[in-house]
């Protein structure tokens, strides 16, 4: 049961890619829509999607509370999809989300500017001023969505397994080298470690979800970590009173769990509506 996450930049291959490795290793292609599908499965609107998907989110947007919740509906949806095991999934910051997994590959896929505005161009008959506007945007959109999101670079070699240039190699080379990347760092032992992991990561996400959606507590950012029998729950909340419920609630949802709070309390906190 390995989990391939690719990151990409715009006509770097990224999506031909990724449909080849999931179709030579018999996976899923998880992609953009079976990701927002779910997303909106779970409950975030669809019309707001297009605020935040891979999106650099405005000044007003980067405030607002559904910000949060977009986060929280995207995570539980990538952690969904990677708990079937035996899958590929692309972008959405997925390499990320499930940096903790020991049965995670990880690879980013970069061209030259020159090859991806001929991709471009080629593709949908666009002048080099056009393609090179929509390289400028795509990278800057990612780069503010990673950013905004996660608070990381994700150009940093340093989150991924590997990282390719494809103005190097075919569709076909790039997916064989992924192919043969997963064969030797993927043992036994890192898929059972990787199961027992995402089922951590799930429980952890379904409880956010509950005392935010189910139960509408206030707390930004919030988020919990399961070490062992234990939850700590973490998070900015503008009261102690808030924070207390908050663990209150967890013991009701997760009885056999001790749960503690490393929940901030800033007074007179609030998160834009």
């Amino acid at each position: 049961m390995a989990v391939i996450a690719i990151s990409r930049q715009v006509a770097a291959l990224g999506d031909e890619i990724a449909t080849a490795v999931a179709k030579k290793m018999n996976y899923s292609f998880i992609g953009r829509q079976a990701i927002e599908r779910k997303i909106v499965e779970l409950g975030f609107p669809a019309d707001k999607l297009k605020k935040y998907d891979e999106r650099k989110p405005g000044f007003f947007a980067s405030l607002a509370k559904d910000r949060d919740e977009y986060l929280d509906y995207l995570q539980t949806a990538v952690l969904e999809a990677a708990s079937e095991g035996d899958c590929v999934l692309i972008g959405r910051g997925s390499f990320i989300i499930l940096e903790d997994l020991p049965n995670l590959v990880s690879v980013r896929f970069v061209a030259k500017d020159p090859i991806r505005k001929m991709r471009l161009m080629n593709e949908f008959s666009w002048d080099e001023k056009k393609a090179q506007q929509r390289i400028t945007e795509s990278d800057t959109n990612r780069l503010g969505f990673h950013k905004s999101f996660f608070n990381l670079d994700h150009e940093d070699p340093e989150h991924f397994h590997m990282v390719m240039n494809t103005g190097l190699l075919d569709v076909d080379a790039a997916a064989q080298i992924i192919v043969e990347l997963c064969s030797h760092v993927i043992s036994e032992e890192k898929e059972i470690a990787g199961k027992k992991k995402i089922d951590e990561l799930l429980k952890a996400q379904h409880l956010v979800n509950a005392l935010i959606f189910e139960h509408k507590l206030n707390i930004s950012f919030l988020k919990a970590v399961i070490v062992e029998n234990r939850v700590v729950l973490q998070g900015v909340a503008d009261s102690s009173a808030l924070a207390e419920k908050a663990v209150s609630i967890s013991k009701t949802i997760m009885p056999n769990f001790i749960i503690e709070s490393a929940i901030s309390v800033v007074q007179d906190f609030k998160a834009y509506p």
